[in-house]
């Protein structure tokens, strides 16, 4: 018989390691390095700031979040040219930018050593459904505008308009959509330290990072992994060291590749290997792959506490983010705050449920239940976890309060002459109504220490400027003044001021509120606006003499082509007589000569031409005015009179209708130059 080879079944013998159980684990030397790189990428962000703070301008924030500016309203942003890069750098190298140019992961790092070094060791947190957070918070950022503007705004906001992509990669408001350090530093508390605490190392980015939403999926498309060559023995070095809670001896021996879309290439299982088995390479991908057989994942939770996990930090994400709408009583935190806000306040609820339950439950040091007896440090944990959830509770509950308050409030449309200026008859009782009922929900929405329910002192300045509103809109003008002292005395701000010289003289205090007013005007020379309340108050009492003299005094400490030599300007133009209109020319005629741009001046100087009854003089500055701002309207009234009166009517007929057409763009009717901005 002809003989035939046959393949025969191999047994699957597991390799022996020749590593023995208690050698210690070698150093990584990949550990400073890429701190080293953490560290330089934190020092590049502080010399952005800073050559911000010195230049005035400067590149725009290269943080991911500004890509929601070019999701919403089209404007490509350098967050949004960066964050695309990382995405397809990550569809390549895998997730590399986490590991190597995320500043919240130096924090949590550090934040590990930290504990490390205190002789704790984060345990990983593995929850089922708490890791799809990330993704939905990422599709909420970045795809649900998108669906917005295409499927739902067409039928609930027609009138919402595109005006197509543009650029803006610089910016003088670098710290615009950035949080004050009020934020800041609870932020790098809770997702730095709290969340490394609770879920491990790398627990913020496993379950709250919204940019991690994007970096996991993307990640299993990588052709650059974690891969093993046949000198492995399975001594779980690899896994030791890993601090992206992935099983990498696991792994490596189930698919020969690291597949887990949590390995954010820190590169330490590479460094420590014992036999050099892992590297870094090119190969295939995970997605796609057909996986071998591999023993069912290990979870904390049962799919009961899944559920109660989820629901809670859902509870907790809207109790400190509160999306609907705007309002005076609003108190909402950064998203990226919020998600990791959440994610802890649900690691304390379950672990708060276990101890409920009388389940054999600790936490790193402590015993929390032990023999079915909650021990002390279970009480702690039940206390603290109570204390949080109320807060959480009364935060939610005055946000609702609040916007409630506010729909009230949007309804008193009223003006400040019907308030403050002796118009009452305007104020209808269905405006009243409306009043109140949004005065008395501000009410409830006041911090404690303030008669309302909040627990949060941030709400407090914002509703006592509407509580004083709608009180002098009711006509009680001494709760509005003592709610304006009161706010005035915490932070002195020019709004508030304003009002409460108003409210004065509502009540016939018109001396007290004259000098409160100078009085502020000489101690706050950047107010502006309360300059321009007390010159038209002024006016409006027939005393010019004493506006123009106010006006002449802010002038004579100001430089030769400042706001208030402009408005002095203005004022002597408009209200004085003939020689003070020639006066008022004169200043104009040398702002120009210091400030030739400004097109408001060339406007006062036609003005001051005009009302000298030499309107041929008034066309070439009108002309120079509308050159430099050739979209408004004024401009072209006021050179039609000046042609008319000049004695070319037809000139005049198109300057005319020019106006109508700007106007017609603008939706507004138009008004004389001094009332617009200077």
């Amino acid at each position: 018989m002809a003989l035939r080879s046959r393949p025969l079944p191999v047994l699957n013998q597991p390799k022996r390691c020749a590593t023995a159980k208690d050698s210690p684990i070698r150093p990584s030397r990949m550990t400073r390095r890429r701190f080293a790189v953490l560290v330089a990428v934190q020092a590049l962000m502080i010399l952005h700031v800073l050559q911000w703070v010195a230049m005035g301008s400067t590149l725009g924030p290269m943080e991911p979040s500004e890509s929601m500016e070019t999701v919403k309203h089209g404007i490509v942003t350098v967050g949004f040219i960066v964050f695309a890069l990382a995405i397809l750098s990550t569809a390549i190298l895998g997730r590399w930018f986490c590991g190597w140019g995320c500043h919240v992961i130096l924090l949590q790092d550090w934040c590990g050593q930290l504990l490390h070094s205190a002789g704790i060791k984060p345990r990983a947190f593995h929850s089922r459904l708490l890791r799809y957070l990330p993704l939905v918070l990422a599709l909420y950022m970045f795809v649900w505008p998108v669906v917005y503007r295409l499927a739902v705004a067409p039928f609930v906001q027609p009138d919402l308009a595109w005006d197509g992509f543009s650029w803006r990669l610089t910016t003088v408001d670098f710290w615009a959509t950035f949080p004050g350090w009020l934020t800041a530093i609870p932020f790098l508390l809770v997702c730095g330290f709290l969340t490394v605490y609770f879920l491990g190392q790398k627990g913020y980015c496993t379950y709250a990072c919204p940019y991690a939403g994007f970096f996991v999926p993307v990640e299993t498309l990588a052709v650059g992994r974690i891969r093993v060559n046949e000198d492995c023995e399975g001594c779980g070095h690899c896994t030791a060291v890993c601090t992206s809670n992935v099983r990498v001896h696991e792994e490596v021996a189930t698919y020969g590749m690291v597949v887990d879309p949590g390995c954010m290439k820190c590169m330490d299982c590479v460094s420590v290997c014992p036999k050099n088995a892992l590297s870094f390479g090119f190969g295939s991908a995970a997605a796609g792959r057909a996986r071998k057989e591999r023993a069912p994942r290990r979870w904390d939770l049962s799919l009961r506490e899944e559920l109660l996990v989820a629901a809670a930090a859902v509870f907790a994400f809207y109790s400190v983010y509160f999306p609907f709408g705007q309002s005076a009583a609003k108190f909402s935190l950064p998203l990226l705050f919020a998600s990791g806000i959440s994610v802890c306040a649900a690691f304390m609820a379950w672990k708060s449920s276990l101890i409920l339950q009388r389940r054999p439950t600790g936490f790193h040091r402590w015993n929390l239940v032990r023999d079915s007896r909650i021990q002390r440090p279970g009480l702690v944990w039940l206390a603290a976890t109570l204390l949080a959830y109320s807060a959480l509770a009364d935060n939610l509950a005055l946000n609702a309060v609040g916007w409630s308050a506010f729909q009230h409030d949007l309804k008193v449309q009223v003006s400040d002459s019907a308030v403050f200026g002796g118009e009452r008859e305007k104020i209808t009782p269905e405006i009243e109504a409306e009043a109140r009922a949004a005065l008395s929900l501000y009410e409830i929405a006041r911090p404690v220490g303030m008669g309302g329910w909040s627990l949060f002192p941030d709400r407090g300045e914002a509703i006592a400027l509407r509580c004083a509103w709608l009180s002098a809109v009711l006509g009680e003008y001494p709760q509005a003044e003592s709610l304006l002292r009161a706010a005035f005395l915490e932070e002195p701000r020019e709004p508030i001021a304003i009002m409460l010289a108003r409210t004065m003289r509502a009540q016939g205090h018109r001396d007290e509120s004259d000098e409160f007013m100078r009085a502020m005007v000489a101690d706050h020379r950047a107010w502006g606006a309360l300059e321009d309340e007390r010159r038209n108050w002024l006016l409006s009492e027939g005393r010019v003499a004493e506006a123009v003299q106010f006006a002449r005094d802010l002038a004579s400490f100001a430089g030769a082509a400042s706001v208030e030599r402009r408005r002095l300007a203005t004022l002597l133009i408009e209200v004085g007589d003939t020689s003070q209109v020639e006066e008022g020319v004169s200043i104009a005629r040398a702002i120009i000569a210091s400030d030739g741009g400004n097109p408001f001046a060339h406007a006062a100087i036609a003005t001051g031409l005009l009302r000298l009854q030499r309107p041929a003089e008034a066309v070439e500055p009108l002309r120079r005015a509308i050159e430099l701002d050739p979209s408004f309207p004024q401009f072209q009234e006021m050179i039609a009179e000046a042609l008319e009166q000049s004695g070319e009517p037809a000139l005049a007929a198109l300057a005319r209708e020019r106006a109508a057409e700007l106007g017609a763009q603008r939706g507004t009717q138009p008004r004389s130059p001094s009332h617009e901005r200077e």
